[in-house]
Parts: structure tokens; sequence; C-alpha cells
């Protein structure tokens, strides 16, 4: 695993010398705000050693390397799924990536489905907790030692400086935000309403497959992560209608 990462990450030095502060992984139909990073360098997934092509659609499938705002990001425009087949170590092999790049945050979003009935589509939620319901981790197997602990703390996944910082912000600007906690499924289909029944018994806001094994890895290796989920669709059985891919990435 360590030449793995070694590998992708040279591949990735010979074609920037930018040094990433930041890293961004954009969820489905969120891949738009890697368009406004300047002098961007974007290389496609099955270029990097390592990596593998992203497959969703909504997910172009690339690392955007540049400046945001006047700081240094390394934005992913897509992500790998844990639905898709792939093991977790290819799942969270580009937060790995990122990292040894020299970013020390994370910014992670992802399209969700609400299950807290006050929210609506087109809502944003700070996620400031998750439950890992994808009945496997991404730490599991032998340790890597130079990236961070064997049993690595969770009692603040979520970074609370920026939890507050995004809610003055919104607060300053007028705009409204949620806060919750984001249950992490594996999919590929979406939940039956008993298991969403359940979801919010167990505290549970939003609904998603994707996010929990990157900010695991994230916490693994001290990075700093802030996730917003965009309520895409109510969840199933919150509303008489049935849930579309096409929805989401509308929404």
């Amino acid at each position: 695993m360590e030449k793995k990462l070694k590998d992708a990450v040279e591949f990735i030095r010979s074609k920037t010398d930018i040094v990433p502060e930041i890293a961004l992984i954009l969820g489905s139909g969120l891949g738009a705000i890697a368009d406004e990073v300047v002098e961007a360098v974007k290389i496609p997934y099955d270029k990097i050693p390592g990596f593998s092509a992203a497959k969703v659609h909504g997910h172009a499938g690339q690392l955007v390397i540049g400046k945001l705002n006047d700081r240094n990001v390394v934005a992913m425009q897509g992500r790998f799924h844990y639905y898709e087949g792939h093991p977790m170590t290819t799942v969270v092999f580009p937060v790995r990536v990122m990292k040894m790049l020299g970013a020390n945050i994370m910014i992670v979003t992802n399209a969700a489905g609400g299950v807290n009935t006050s929210f609506t589509p087109g809502d944003l939620m700070i996620i400031d907790d998750h439950i890992n319901a994808m009945c496997n981790n991404p730490l599991m197997g032998e340790n890597i030692d130079f990236l961070g602990p064997r049993f690595p703390d969770m009692s603040y996944a979520y970074c609370r400086e920026f939890i507050m910082l995004v809610e003055k912000i919104a607060n300053d600007s007028g705009y409204k935000i949620t806060k919750g906690v984001y249950y992490g499924s594996s999919g590929p289909s979406y939940e039956t309403p008993a298991e969403i029944r359940m979801i919010r018994n167990l505290g549970g806001d939003a609904v998603g497959m994707s996010t929990v094994p990157e900010v695991i890895t994230a916490n693994h290796m001290g990075m700093k992560v802030l996730g917003i989920s965009c309520i895409t669709n109510m969840a199933a059985g919150v509303l008489p209608q049935p849930l579309s891919h096409e929805e989401v990435i509308e929404t």
C-alpha cells in the first residue's frame, strides 16, 4: 500500500507544482464547484496509479488541482463508492493521496435523503456526526503506521470550529442551513420505509451511500473535516412517491 500511495503522489506531482492545503470531495451533482478552480490541472482518475474510473452518473471522474478563492485545493470531481464493488482500500485511496500531497483539511459533500421530517429538498445540512452502517471500516486489516494510529479517536470526527464557522457564515448571509447526523449505508438500493423509520429512531437525520469511510480515513490521518449534505430528496416513506437518481442530480 505504501508504494502504491507514493507512486500516485509522484505521478500527480509530476503534473503540477501546486501543494494543496484543502481537499474537496464533491458528491453527486455537486462537481460544478471544481469548475471554479483557477490555474487548474485536471487529471482523469484512470490515469492516476491506484485510482479507478468513476462509474456513477453525476461524477466526472477527475482530480482537479489549482486555486479556489486564493487557496490551494485538490478536488475530487466524483468519488468511488463501496456499492460499486470496490474494496474499502480503493474507496479511501484518494483521501490518503490528498493528505500525502499536503492537504490537512478535508471538505466532503454528498447528496443525501432527508430522514428528518423538518427537512425539505434543497436544504444544506452540516454533518455534526455520523453512523457507520456499512458493515465495514476502511481501517480494517494491517494498520498503515506512517499515516495514523491503530485505534483513532472519532469523538470529534467533524471539526467543531468549522461547524461554528459555517453556521456563522450562513446566519450572517441570511441563508437557511440545518445540522444533523449522517447515516451511511452501503447501497445501492434505496432504503425501505421501515429502514428509514429505524434510522430516524437511531438518531439519523439524513441517509446516503458515501462519506463515512472517507471521514474515518481523514480522521485516522489527523485531517480536520467539514461535511455538508445536500438534501436532494425525502427518504422512502416520508412522501408518497418513489425515489430516483434523476431527482437527486436535478436537486
